[in-house]
């Protein structure tokens, strides 16, 4: 099973992480979008983000043309007629992911490989919305997909081996360390990171030390590049909570059961880096 051709569907921070991550790998990319004017934009970002590699030497002129060239931009789901493989990053609504993948399987060529972005979600669930489940797996990028070299391969009970035998050839074509998990909530990092970041507001709400206090602490004594506030401003607390939130849905662990601060705080639209304000301040930066 090889693969050339990828659709992504949404084209929010991750959709067009995936999208210029596979295009500079010289995949063809169909990038599609609600509407073709955020599809646009999201393609005007892209190249503005190949632009500022170019000027820091990071990348050559051609290779930046080369990535745009492969890049389509568009509203149609139906432009995702002939891809190879699809990796859906739509909002964390497993009722909205499934009405995708069936429309997907309707739409695609039936050798398409249907992928999800999903950090939480089972993805068995997405497959049997399909009349291919042996086709469908979870091939989860981490934010920012071009940087980070991590991604989690998920297996449903469904899913053949020449479907996960093909994501992985494809993760590795991108430069990426691809890892298989079984199709379990939370996969690996999120399973073993949203405990700590949960406990981290929880030290905050019970007044044990300042946010600024906490992240410098576990920067300074665990050698991590962030705090667990920055770090959850960066991954959005609305996303954060629905993490949490399907991790004790499935668990019921109280290690994942969210700290009264963090849903309080995505009530009151207080997201992290994307609203301008989380724990921290992005404003005044």
């Amino acid at each position: 099973m090889s693969i050339a051709r990828v659709g992504i569907v949404g084209s929010g921070i991750m959709g067009s992480g995936i999208a210029e991550t596979a295009a500079v790998s010289g995949f063809e990319v169909v990038l599609r979008s609600r509407s073709q004017a955020t599809a646009d934009a999201t393609l005007a970002a892209l190249e503005k983000s190949l632009n500022r590699q170019v000027e820091k030497g990071k990348r050559t002129e051609e290779e930046r043309d080369g990535a745009l060239s492969r890049v389509t931009a568009t509203s149609e789901l139906s432009a995702l007629r002939d891809v190879d493989l699809v990796i859906e990053s739509v909002v964390e609504d497993l009722a909205v992911k499934k009405e995708l993948f069936n429309e997907l399987d309707r739409i695609t060529d039936d050798r398409a490989i249907l992928a999800t972005n999903t950090s939480t979600l089972p993805v068995v669930e997405l497959a049997m919305q399909t009349g291919r489940p042996d086709k469908v797996c979870g091939v989860h990028f981490f934010n920012p997909a071009p940087v980070m070299a991590l991604v989690e391969l998920v297996r449903p009970i469904t899913a053949s081996d020449e479907t996960m035998a093909a994501t992985r050839q494809f993760a590795e074509a991108c430069g990426k360390s691809p890892v298989e998990v079984k199709d379990q909530a939370g996969f690996i990092v999120n399973a073993l990171l949203f405990p700590y970041l949960n406990n981290a507001v929880r030290l905050y709400e019970q007044g044990v030390a300042s946010i600024e206090d906490i992240d410098t602490a576990m920067k300074g004594g665990c050698g991590f590049p962030m705090g667990p506030f920055a770090l959850l401003d960066l991954v959005g607390l609305d996303t954060s909570l629905a993490i949490l939130d399907a991790l004790y849905a499935e668990f019921r662990d109280p290690n994942y059961a969210a700290v009264p601060l963090l849903r309080r705080m995505v009530a009151a639209e207080l997201l992290g880096r994307k609203s301008g304000q989380g724990f921290l301040d992005y404003t005044k930066r």
